[in-house]
């Protein structure tokens, strides 16, 4: 009978793959050098992950952080706000501040690449946006607002983190996300936009 693996093992080579994305990329992954990188073999990679595919989902759920437990108690508009700015400070403070280069990496890809990448390009997207949206709900706002004022909070400080990573001007970006949150929440309606 075979050993179950080992999710201490599991973690810890999941830390070293991410933190081996991050400065390496993602586009042209192949399992045997990353796993020479790593200081594992490609048949381990494949026991603890599956596959390629079981690898990037991994990492890509490794490197985001817990929106679901972020937006949990929200029940008004303001504490929808002290959420997203939380939800910022951990993008770009705390633990998984590194990490949002691999996402970066993986939506761009699943443009260029959408037959590779796209599933978890829509898959990353998808994991934020509805606790978000959820939350947005939560506090009062109709369905339809909720899913754009939940788009506005994720694409927004998405684009933001990229801001922040490509110019270092924290200063200016954390101003620019602190009125993109006070705009998404404290917005009396949206805006139509001609089709």
């Amino acid at each position: 009978m075979p050993r179950p693996p080992d999710p201490d093992r599991r973690a810890q080579l999941l830390r070293a793959i991410v933190d081996h994305l991050e400065r390496t990329g993602i586009d042209d992954l192949s399992l045997a050098p990353l796993a020479e990188a790593v200081g594992t073999s490609k048949r381990m990679l494949l026991y603890y992950f599956g596959d390629r595919g079981g690898l990037i989902a991994a990492a890509m759920e490794f490197s985001r952080p817990d929106v679901g437990q972020i937006f949990a108690n929200v029940d008004t508009p303001e504490r929808l706000a002290a959420a997203s700015t939380d939800l910022w400070h951990a993008l770009t403070r705390g633990a998984q501040r590194h990490r949002v280069r691999l996402l970066l990496q993986v939506l761009a890809l699943s443009t260029t690449a959408p037959d590779t990448y796209g599933p978890y390009g829509r898959r990353a997207v998808e994991v934020v946006l509805d606790p978000i949206t959820t939350a947005f709900r939560d506090a009062g706002f109709p369905a339809d607002e909720a899913a754009v004022g939940a788009t506005l909070v994720v694409s927004g400080l998405r684009g933001l983190c990229q801001d922040l990573l490509v110019t270092t001007e924290r200063e200016r970006v954390d101003a620019a996300a602190a009125l993109l949150v006070h705009s998404a929440v404290f917005v009396d309606a949206a805006p139509a936009i001609d089709r």
